[in-house]
């Protein structure tokens, strides 16, 4: 099994930015958190991150017939991006959307979602964690 896990703005600079909502883990911590969880389970990760929407596009464009799943942190896009839904839409690879931080308790505009409508799972508030939980359910989701 093949997953990408796709960062998009600002998620490369986590233990830095605001760790109130986001932690002291940094974005090498994570990654390797990822790693060895996908060690521990036997697939196979690939990770992409940008701040620029179009490159998000043509990552999510990238895992179509190359890759079982998607876990993406869209960032900010999350609550603008239609764009990023039409191309998990356009793929069809099973995605699930992570966001560290409980969006749902947090501003209003946190709160709205475009890619959402295009995912099989949504993880929210549960940390960096949240990257492992959205592996397991597509692992789970593969197997049946």
């Amino acid at each position: 099994m093949k997953i990408m896990v796709i960062n998009g703005p600002n998620l490369n600079m986590l233990g830095i930015r605001e760790p109130t909502h986001y932690g002291k883990e940094t974005y090498a911590d994570l990654l390797k958190k990822i790693e060895k969880h996908a060690e521990e389970k036997g697939i196979s990760i690939e990770f992409r991150q940008s701040n620029h929407e179009g490159d998000l596009v043509d990552y999510i464009q990238s895992t179509y017939q190359n890759f079982d799943g998607i876990v993406i942190n869209p960032g900010a896009y999350t609550h603008t991006s239609i764009a990023i839904l039409d191309a998990v839409k356009a793929v069809g690879v099973p995605t699930c959307e992570v966001h560290i931080s409980d969006v749902n308790a947090r501003e209003d505009f946190r709160k709205i979602s475009y890619i959402r409508a295009a995912c099989v799972l949504t993880v929210s508030g549960h940390g960096t964690d949240g990257y492992l939980e959205a592996i397991d359910y597509l692992i789970e989701l593969k197997g049946k």
